[in-house]
């Protein structure tokens, strides 16, 4: 099997032992991204909106750089830190990712990286 490392400095910097993607012949499975700004690698806001739109814009770099785009997203797994939030993530990725939508699952969870609110990843299909 063939694996391509997918790269960006679009995006925040791995903060562990992981690539940003992995190509694998059509498809890309991303690592989550969550609200760091690329240049600093610091939470973007404390709040919870500006966090999501990072991280979407995040994923949508690291898409770039593996040759798609969040349209080729066929499913995307998400986490929140507080699950009154799901409205706020609906609305935000109905603006940032065209339909037909892809599947996708959302877990709540106790905390991510970094004190983040929320987190995205992906595997696409180009």
């Amino acid at each position: 099997m063939n694996k391509d490392i997918i790269s960006t400095p679009a995006a925040p910097a791995a903060i562990g032992p992981y690539s940003q993607a992995v190509k694998t012949g059509l498809v890309v499975f991303t690592s989550g991204q969550i609200g760091l700004d690329p240049k600093t690698g610091e939470l973007v806001s404390s709040e919870f909106e500006p966090q999501v739109r990072q991280a979407f814009g995040n994923l949508a770099a690291v898409a770039k750089a593996a040759g798609g785009s969040l349209a080729h997203a066929v499913k995307f797994s998400l986490f929140l830190t507080d699950l009154s939030k799901f409205a706020t993530v609906n609305q935000i990725m109905s603006e940032v990712v065209p339909q037909p939508y892809p599947a996708r699952s959302t877990v709540g969870v106790a905390s991510l990286p970094k004190g983040a609110l929320f987190e995205v990843e992906a595997v696409l299909v180009l």
